[in-house]
């Protein structure tokens, strides 16, 4: 069974920077598209970025530019650079892997933005 496990979450100030890894208990070179997702209190959960396994990425226009996508696929690990980060930003994030008959997530990883 694929385990997905998010990692680099924490608390900062506005304006502050953290780096989310999600490692999967798989080789990753299978997983054509991986992706970031968070659900701010109160909200649903909402796209954040993807990656294809070419490293191809997208990333959603209220954190473009100040959020990177990446993964290492000889290290099954993809991340989430995080710069600029403002309180809206709040939120638990997760991981995500899209496969021909179901979605795979993991635990998430929560992320505070506030003085």
């Amino acid at each position: 069974q694929v385990q997905l496990v998010e990692s680099g979450g924490g608390s900062v100030q506005p304006g502050g920077s953290l780096r989310l890894s999600c490692s999967a208990s798989v080789s990753i070179v299978s997983f054509n598209t991986m992706a970031w997702y968070r659900q701010a209190p109160g909200k649903e959960r909402e796209l954040v970025a993807t990656i294809t396994v070419g490293s191809g990425s997208a990333i959603e226009d209220s954190v473009k530019g100040r959020f990177t996508i990446s993964r290492d696929n000889a290290k099954n690990t993809m991340y989430l650079e995080m710069s600029s980060l403002k309180p809206e930003d709040t939120g638990v994030y997760y991981c995500n892997v899209p496969t021909w008959d179901r979605q795979l997530w993991g635990q998430g990883t929560q992320v505070t933005v506030s003085w």
